[in-house]
């Protein structure tokens, strides 16, 4: 699976493309699904964007389908498919890979994909103003990741 390869995280990696400058207009590749709605009206590239694609990609990694995919057709979208499954159905909608319930961390397994998922929404938000920045994001994984780590379930024998 293809994932976007152009998703920047923070404004120091975008600072080589203007200096004093927060955003830049420039010959971006838009990869279908992954832009934003703002991108398309004025061209113009912010972190919010890449935060937006960033959201769209998160999706994409944890169900294993691509924003464009054949099954999204008319109303239905990855991003509307998450959110209709959040948050008690999630686990449903993952890449089969990650259901196995055997593994010993089924539950931490299903809350922290839920949480993600969570985070991935709340990173397409169709307003850039309400969007979640950068740092938040990386506290929210941080956390994510901490309990997902904890000691896994119990084992039923």
């Amino acid at each position: 699976m293809a994932l976007c390869i152009n998703v920047l995280l923070d404004e120091d990696i975008a600072k080589p493309l203007g200096e004093s400058e927060s955003m830049a207009q420039t010959k971006t590749l838009a990869t279908i699904g992954y832009m934003t709605p703002e991108y398309g009206l004025d061209g113009l590239v912010t972190t919010k964007i890449d935060v937006y694609s960033f959201g769209i990609m998160l999706m994409g990694m944890f169900t294993r389908k691509k924003p464009a995919d054949e099954m999204f057709e008319g109303e239905m979208s990855l991003k509307r498919l998450v959110n209709e499954s959040l948050p008690d159905s999630v686990i449903d909608i993952v890449d089969s890979n990650m259901q196995n319930r055997r593994d010993g961390y089924s539950v931490n397994k299903e809350h922290c994909v839920t949480s993600i998922m969570e985070l991935a929404m709340q990173c397409t938000y169709e307003s850039p103003e309400e969007r979640i920045n950068t740092l938040d994001i990386l506290a929210r994984l941080q956390k994510i990741k901490v309990e997902f780590l904890r000691e896994p379930e119990r084992r039923l024998t």
